[in-house]
């Protein structure tokens, strides 16, 4: 899911995303501890798509408008 995406959906649907991917990762977690995880970069992938919907929760919640990439000078 891409970031334009995340911030399309409602608060409710936000939440519910946070909570599948957070017991996606205890999964993940579980499976790479028992050596039956086949793809590890998933478990890395996964906690990046948490971060980027915690981070639009947060922004959401503020009422920030996201803000514009920056320019390398």
């Amino acid at each position: 899911m891409r970031i334009r995406e995340m911030r399309e959906l409602s608060a409710e649907e936000l939440k519910s995303r946070i909570d599948e991917t957070r017991k996606e990762i205890v999964e993940l977690r579980f499976q790479h501890a028992a050596r039956k995880l086949e793809n590890p970069a998933k478990l890395r992938l996964t906690r990046r798509r948490l971060a980027r919907l915690l981070t639009v929760q947060a922004q959401s919640s503020e009422g920030a408008a996201p803000r514009p990439p920056a320019k390398n000078s």
